[in-house]
């Protein structure tokens, strides 16, 4: 069989080498000039949507993958933020809308609007569960991370010198978990990764980066909806060394490679909402 992508088509394109200071440099600032819009023609007539993600940098993905906010509750669990649900008027009706305003943006529950994602049970602003992030099993999952229970900052001590089979050790140690999943027919999947390059980041970015990173990050912890926004599989940070993606999100159904310290502004067109019924 042929292979899918060949070197000639130039349909994969990867960042090689180590992150380093360029990354860092690079989450503080290539958000803030590069708002792209990207259109999902299965979406069309669901509106623009605006928002932040890890920038795709390799393979055949249309665009980066959303960030999901994070907050830290007294005991140290995470939890990721889910917008809060308001009722708005929409053509002589009242209904239920999940949005608000987060660190200089408009923060929606239309950032999920793809592979499905959107009629999930979890992501409806009647969901009848909490917000805290849980560790899943399966394929997906580290070594490391337990199979189950909320996930804790004390199981990330070690985040600092962390390491596995791939990429440079120390620069972020990331965990496979669930969010707002709880006895819900379908699981939503995030990946969770705490980083000295994050922090570093937070601390040196400004502008539109540095605004939203500020309130949807902490303590060096960021979190992601992890579905390929090419054909909607789990990829996986620090999960194979292929073509140089050790430091990077690499999903292996197509060889799409994403940086998760690059932190872009994105636009595309979301899904309409599905009538109930």
């Amino acid at each position: 069989m042929s292979d899918k992508y060949p070197e000639s088509s130039g349909r994969r394109r990867f960042v090689k080498g180590v992150v380093g200071s360029a990354g860092v440099a690079g989450i503080g600032t290539a958000g803030v000039a590069s708002l792209d819009a990207v259109t999902n023609q299965t979406g069309t007539g669901g509106g623009q949507t605006t928002y932040f993600g890890v920038e795709n940098v390799g393979g055949p993905a249309p665009r980066g993958m959303p960030m999901v906010p994070i907050e830290i509750d007294d005991e140290g669990y995470l939890r990721g933020v889910y917008p809060e649900v308001q009722e708005v008027e929409q053509q002589g009706e009242t209904a239920q809308v999940a949005r608000q305003e987060l660190g200089g943006m408009t923060y929606e529950v239309d950032w999920y609007q793809y592979c499905g994602i959107q009629d999930y049970q979890g992501l409806q602003p009647s969901y009848d569960g909490d917000n805290y992030f849980r560790y899943a099993g399966g394929a997906s999952s580290y070594e490391w991370q337990p199979s189950s229970g909320k996930v804790s900052v004390d199981d990330f001590a070690d985040y600092d010198t962390w390491a596995n089979d791939y990429g440079e050790a120390g620069i972020g140690k990331p965990a496979a978990v669930t969010w707002r999943s709880q006895d819900t027919d379908n699981t939503i999947p995030v990946q969770v990764i705490r980083s000295t390059l994050l922090e570093d980041a937070v601390e040196d970015a400004d502008g539109d980066v540095g605004e939203w990173l500020d309130a949807a990050t902490q303590n060096g912890f960021m979190a992601f909806l992890s579905k390929c926004t090419h054909y909607c599989c789990v990829p996986g940070y620090r999960s194979s060394d292929y073509e140089g993606a050790g430091d990077q999100i690499y999903c292996a159904c197509h060889q799409s490679v994403y940086d998760p310290y690059s932190i872009v502004k994105r636009s595309f067109t979301a899904y309409p909402r599905p009538e109930d019924g």
